[in-house]
């Protein structure tokens, strides 16, 4: 039997006075396709970072035997290993200089962040293989920043493969990714796999992990607890038409160009009162951009025009109050305080009141009381002392998800909203939205997968390359 790659000896690892992980045995063969699943907060992340050299055990031991050398430190192994999740995307997103894809490329290659130095032949030639392999030369020369979830996922997926490692490390990788994505990325795994390559990936949708020969173990409370299948369920009763006449949003013409890039438009299209509308189209179909637009995170170019009926006064502030989105980019933003002060779970959740992302104003009592009782109601109270950046993907997005509703917004834009739930956060959010319709909340969901469409859903538009495909009336 091949000797492991990683091998865990009843380690335990603590942060911030908590036990995150315990008594964890646990190895990693070469070649070998191990997959995690367990709920929200179970340590699935932790084990990865435990992997992958970012964390360190306070007690039992890690040892690698990456690239044939027994190391206990983790300085050297790094080199052989990549980690691929939400977080890697989030340094090149919150800068403000450009960086193109083939620099991010270029930069994994080396090892760093930045691609600092002139390309050697030998990284070219990789570059090359890379982006043959993920599909990715149709925006080599791109700004990372300005690339859709989906795209995005896929560069950095490619940045891991630079140095050929030994061990790759997935973290709840299919979400944001199109079916289209999904169906091409999966052989491309199958290949690194079949290559000698070790994949361990942490999701909660099983059932849309690569066909790989996966052995799954089961991780809750920080410890591997063995193995259980996991189904998924959506556990939402359909959705009441929201009581509403008029117009809510209306496009004409509306265009947005990201850093010279044409990303949605021109589009012309009203969402009136009373609809909930489905939004679908593949990775860098202008999904997002235009849940952004509709919220005015964006603004469209001149001659295009975005009016918003429903607001006595189309003001930012006003927005803000009237409107909940949930999306990859909220939830980097979302992370870390912009004001110098701890930036707790409950901070996250009272920022809706005024939209603001880092900070947070003067909040009622009557205010406070509505951040405990939506806390209470999707479970999520333990988590308002935490500080976000201590917090796994799955719950720093239940929070987001309470925030979006806490305010009982009059539009709810759900951007890939319930990725990185477990089977249980996802049924105490999704009860929730009945009411919040019944009550005035007209939603909107943008998916790629057809069982994240709500029942209730009346109408579903179709993106392609930034524009519409198809308007279709639902039920």
């Amino acid at each position: 039997m091949l000797l492991p790659l990683v091998q865990l000896d009843n380690v335990n690892v603590i942060a911030g006075g908590r036990t995150l992980l315990s008594k964890i045995d646990l190895t990693v063969r070469p070649g070998e396709a191990l997959r995690l699943s367990g709920p929200n907060g179970g340590g699935k992340t932790t084990l990865l970072r435990l992997l992958a050299g970012e964390i360190a055990p306070v007690s039992g031991t890690r040892v690698y035997r990456l690239g044939g050398e027994l190391q206990r430190s983790a300085v050297q192994a790094r080199r052989r290993l990549s980690l691929v999740g939400p977080d890697a995307e989030a340094f090149y997103l919150t800068r403000e200089w450009v960086q193109t894809v083939r620099d991010v490329l270029l930069a994994g290659f080396a090892g760093e962040t930045l691609n600092l130095w002139e390309a050697t032949p030998a990284a070219l030639a990789r570059l090359d293989e890379v982006v043959a392999l993920t599909g990715i030369s149709g925006f080599l020369e791109r700004d990372f920043r300005m690339l859709s979830h989906g795209q995005r996922r896929r560069v950095i997926l490619a940045r891991a493969l630079m140095p050929a490692p030994e061990l790759l490390l997935l973290d709840e990788f299919t979400d944001g990714l199109s079916v289209q994505a999904r169906a091409e990325l999966g052989p491309v795994l199958r290949q690194i796999g079949q290559a000698g390559t070790a994949i361990v990936l942490a999701t909660h949708r099983p059932e849309e992990a690569p066909d790989l020969d996966w052995r799954t173990v089961y991780v809750q409370g920080g410890q591997i607890v063995g193995e259980i299948a996991a189904q998924l369920q959506q556990g939402a009763l359909p959705l009441p038409a929201a009581p509403a006449t008029g117009d809510l949003i209306r496009l004409r013409e509306a265009e947005v160009y990201r850093n010279g890039h044409r990303a949605l438009g021109p589009l012309t299209w009203t969402w009136e009162g009373g609809q909930h509308w489905l939004v679908t189209g593949e990775n860098g179909s202008g999904k997002s951009t235009l849940a952004r637009l509709i919220a005015g995170e964006f603004h469209p170019a001149l001659g295009g025009r975005v009016e918003r009926p429903y607001l006595e006064r189309d003001l930012l502030g006003e927005r803000r109050r009237s409107v909940g989105l949930v999306g990859a980019e909220l939830g980097i933003r979302q992370r870390t305080s912009r004001s110098g002060h701890p930036w707790l779970g409950r901070d996250v959740v009272a920022s809706a009141f005024t939209g603001s992302e880092g900070f947070t104003g003067e909040l009622s009592p009557e205010q406070w009381a509505q951040v405990e009782q939506i806390a209470e109601r999707l479970s999520v109270t333990d988590l308002l002392g935490r500080e976000a950046a201590t917090l796994s993907q799955g719950q720093l997005r239940r929070l987001l998800l309470a925030r979006a509703v806490v305010h009982r917004p009059r539009l709810l834009l759900l951007d890939e909203g319930v990725d990185f739930l477990d089977t249980a956060s996802r049924a105490r959010f999704l009860e929730l939205l009945p009411g919040l319709a019944r009550a005035g909340t007209h939603i909107m969901v943008i998916a790629h997968r057809e069982g994240d469409a709500l029942a209730g859903m009346t109408h579903h538009l179709h993106l392609d390359a930034g524009r519409i495909e198809s308007v279709t009336a639902l039920g």
